[in-house]
């Protein structure tokens, strides 16, 4: 019998599993197996993009190198400009838009979905967006239709950060299909993992081979249209074909064992993620409302982590539960996703001095909101415990 005093939670559990080591076996037992991106990172790729729903998908070493490749990309093809953020995300998203100079906008959070408010970010649109970098929190989607219209009226590019939130949707439609690009994290405690890796995805046939170029050094020969590497051929008639770098770029290529892990996980993405969707459900519809959020916007959403936020700002209790989850053995993260209002941190403190104060939604996360496990074979009778526990405190 499963009780409070012998949880054993941790954030993710058996996330690689005996079938994918022996598919990682299985390829290196061959004669002579490639090791860099070749042949198994090509088919992960497409069967990522049929999977997804895309045109195009580039496997990279990291979801943080698909958002600095993202934004590199965006920074060719528009120059300089705004890229609205929120202040809770991933701190490579906000490096990414940083290290590729562009202007910070940030605005606040939404309460029940974790994501940008709608009101907010279309209040900040002006002609100098250069984009929405919208953040789908821990399995929410933050798309609104609202937003979606506006942004196309005004002709803006939206880059949708899905490392969180594979299998989501909105409208029924997968997350990640929405944006001109968009990014995917298979680190280990994700909803699949290649141990680390990343996904850029997108529609745009010319952005595809941009990021191509810039996942390897910048060079012209990883383009696969002809009339690209052809026309840099024609134009620089001093260099060696083979070494024309178009991009002062970055090498952050993946192996072909991560790709081989990537196809064996997608293959059961699926009914995986139909047990976190019905642990979630479970989780919220335990949890005792007069203390905690159970309000969240779950239509659509596929979380590989419960989320657990105080209604209301109380250090004690938030003490009680920190002390309780620690003795009982659960895992947690505080402020919920990236450590909770990125503002916060000394790297953006430099530029946005004391901005954090501005956004009391995010700051209410931060400091009294976390996340906890949620994987396939995580017993329901655990989850039953851990909502006792936590409701009795």
């Amino acid at each position: 019998m499963i009780t409070e005093s012998n949880l054993n939670l941790p954030l993710m559990r058996n996330n690689i599993t005996r079938t994918d080591l022996d598919a990682v076996i299985a390829y290196l037992s061959q004669d002579d197996p490639p090791l860099t991106h070749s042949k198994q990172t090509l088919d992960f790729e497409q069967e990522w993009s049929e999977w997804l729903g895309v045109k195009y998908s580039v496997f990279v070493n990291s979801g943080a190198s698909a958002n600095l490749l993202t934004m590199a990309a965006l920074k060719e093809t528009f120059g300089p400009g705004e890229v609205i953020v929120p202040p809770l995300t991933w701190v490579s998203d906000i490096a990414a838009v940083l290290q590729n100079g562009f202007t910070l906008v940030f605005v606040d959070i939404d309460r029940c979905t974790l994501g940008m408010d709608t009101a907010q970010v279309l209040a900040r649109l002006n002609p100098n967006t250069h984009a929405v970098f919208i953040t789908h929190i821990l399995g929410y989607n933050a798309l609104t239709q609202q937003l979606l219209d506006e942004l196309e009226r005004r002709n803006i590019p939206l880059i949708e950060d899905v490392c969180e939130s594979h299998g989501a949707t909105f409208n029924g439609r997968k997350l990640g299909t929405y944006g001109l690009m968009s990014n995917f994290s298979f680190y280990y405690a994700h909803h699949m993992s290649t141990i680390e890796g990343g996904m850029v995805c997108t529609n745009d046939p010319m952005l595809y081979e941009t990021v191509r170029m810039l996942r390897s050094h910048g060079m012209v020969r990883e383009a696969t249209l002809d009339e690209i590497r052809s026309s840099y051929i024609t134009n620089h008639p001093d260099l060696n074909p083979d070494f024309i770098f178009a991009f002062p770029a970055y090498n952050v290529r993946p192996t072909e064992v991560g790709a081989v892990i990537g196809r064996s996980q997608l293959k059961r993405l699926d009914e995986n993620n139909k047990m976190r969707r019905r642990n979630l459900d479970l989780f919220l519809s335990r949890l005792d409302q007069t203390k905690y959020q159970t309000d969240f916007a779950v239509e659509g959403s596929c979380n590989y982590a419960f989320t657990l936020v105080l209604n209301e700002p109380d250090t004690a209790l938030r003490d009680r539960v920190e002390q309780a989850l620690r003795r009982h053995g659960v895992e947690f993260r505080r402020g919920l996703s990236g450590g909770g209002n990125q503002l916060r941190q000394p790297y953006l403190r430099k530029i946005m001095g004391n901005e954090f104060e501005q956004y009391p939604n995010v700051n209410h996360v931060h400091f009294f909101g976390w996340y906890i496990g949620n994987y396939p074979g995580l017993e329901q009778e655990k989850i039953e415990a851990l909502c006792q526990l936590l409701n009795g405190l």
